[in-house]
């Protein structure tokens, strides 16, 4: 049911140009255009931990590996055509994405593994402006951002998200702030690895969904939000771990 709930609000919101924030390359996803392309040894780890992860929760059947490196090397081969070229020491700016890609295997297993379903609605939901905060790697070396952004290598949810997460938290939950501030730990650090992961290893596979759905229908602000109520919700045990 969530599967052709959201097929249908992103397939409706990206055939309407108010509501589409990036423009959409000619991309058609062939077999034999990723024949040649292979996957890092992150993506590949990634790949094996989705797949046991999928299994476990039903969702997916034998064979499903050969899916979702077929999803992924065409999501690879789909943003780069909106990539800029970038000279750089830094490592994370020298090629592919360096991190495994969280959202789209969250998609695979929302769609049963249907490799076909989770490409077209990855290129229709990267027209829209809440793929900026939830599909992480939609935004890298990205044409779409002033070139002075791309060349720090920071992604836009570190100084967006992360950055309004911190405002709320001082005038939300005070006590966390404090403790945060104690440890020398900031909350931004932990909320971009929330984020990077879509919740996944933190959350239940119904809740990783839900924060999905939630920041889809409702905008990517409900990113921020959730990462608040997460906060109220451990605020007893931060507050126990600081004293301690």
């Amino acid at each position: 049911v969530l599967a052709e709930l959201i097929e249908k609000f992103v397939s409706h919101l990206s055939e309407s140009r108010m509501d589409c924030y990036f423009s959409l390359g000619n991309y058609k996803a062939m077999d034999a255009d990723v024949k040649n392309e292979s996957l890092s040894s992150v993506q590949q780890l990634g790949v094996e931990m989705t797949v046991r992860y999928g299994k476990y929760l039903n969702l997916l059947k034998e064979h499903a590996e050969n899916g979702l490196c077929f999803v992924l090397m065409n999501c690879e081969k789909f943003l780069k055509q909106q990539q800029r070229t970038v000279v750089s020491s830094l490592c994370c700016l020298r090629e592919r994405y360096a991190g495994y890609d969280w959202f789209a295997s969250s998609v695979f297993l929302i769609m049963s593994g249907d490799r076909e379903k989770t490409l077209t609605f990855l290129q229709r939901f990267s027209r829209l402006l809440v793929s900026a905060f939830l599909w992480l790697p939609r935004l890298h070396k990205s044409m779409h951002l002033p070139i002075t952004t791309v060349e720090s290598g920071i992604h836009p949810v570190y100084f967006c998200s992360a950055h309004y997460i911190e405002m709320l938290l001082k005038a939300e939950l005070p006590l966390v702030f404090s403790a945060f501030h104690m440890s020398g730990f900031t909350p931004s650090q932990i909320c971009l690895q929330w984020i990077t992961q879509c919740f996944w290893n933190y959350m239940d596979w119904s809740e990783i969904c839900h924060y999905i759905a939630i920041c889809i229908f409702l905008g990517p602000d409900y990113q921020i939000y959730m990462c608040i109520s997460v906060f109220r919700h451990l605020q007893q045990d931060i507050l126990k771990h600081t004293e301690a």
